[in-house]
């Protein structure tokens, strides 16, 4: 996908309901929030949740807010990513039932009351995720080539853990729809290089890859950071929720 892509359906949302562009990045980051909590709950890999989290946001980079309530798209992406991540399967008990426990539990400051939803509405909307994905269901992500690129460089476990967290926060952006996973690696990994003060410089010079995109990424990492610094999700959301465009009932 390219910007002009994921911005022609997001333009429209924003037009139709008045949210700036800063609460939609926010009811994205919400909903990241909401996916990785149920998958930690569930007890799903990272790569899981990873999957799960570009899958919703895929969905919506082609469809209105208004399409589908993101809170049945949430469980239901991860429904699709836990059986082509071949996690196990999970009951249609269970999905709803750690949905209902993780919202009453985690999120009742912006979803107070019971959750709606039951297990055939996650199966309808299972059928509407795979058409939109037109089947291009198995994704790569950035941790394989960034355990690879930290070997390479023999970082120190601590610069691995903050690339990875670095790596899960992209999720909560557009850079997994627009950047290759060995890029958004590579950004994270010299964010982390930076924080330590471990300098590579001369390793990441001699990567034959695009500098330019890298920098790119790192822009859009730290503008995500920007956004969180002055960002109360507990007093904020409800109100940006608020404003979401509506399904139709």
């Amino acid at each position: 996908m390219d910007r002009q892509d994921i911005l022609k359906v997001r333009n429209q949302d924003l037009q139709s309901s008045k949210l700036t562009e800063s609460e939609y990045q926010k009811i994205m980051i919400f909903f990241a929030n909401v996916i990785q909590s149920l998958g930690e709950s569930l007890k799903m890999r990272q790569q899981v949740i990873a999957t799960a989290t570009v899958y919703f946001k895929r969905f919506y980079a082609k469809h209105s807010l208004k399409s589908v309530d993101p809170f049945l798209l949430a469980p239901t992406s991860l429904f699709l990513a836990s059986k082509v991540e071949e996690f196990g399967v999970i009951s249609n008990n269970r999905i709803i039932g750690t949905c209902q426990s993780v919202l009453k539990s985690k999120f009742s400051f912006a979803y107070p009351q019971e959750y709606q939803y039951k297990i055939n509405q996650v199966l309808e909307c299972e059928f509407l995720l795979l058409e939109v994905m037109d089947c291009s269901l198995i994704l790569y992500h950035p941790y394989r080539s960034l355990v690879q690129y930290v070997a390479d460089i023999r970082a120190e476990d601590k610069v691995l853990q903050a690339a990875w967290r670095i790596i899960n926060d992209t999720l909560r952006t557009d850079i997994p729809l627009l950047y290759p996973p060995f890029l958004i690696a590579l950004a994270g990994l010299q964010i982390a290089c930076v924080i330590h003060k471990r300098d590579f410089k001369g390793w990441f010079a001699e990567l034959n890859v695009d500098m330019d995109k890298i920098s790119e990424i790192t822009r859009q990492i730290l503008a995500l950071y920007d956004l969180w610094q002055n960002y109360d999700e507990k007093q904020e959301i409800l109100a940006i929720l608020n404003k979401m465009p509506k399904t139709k009932t």
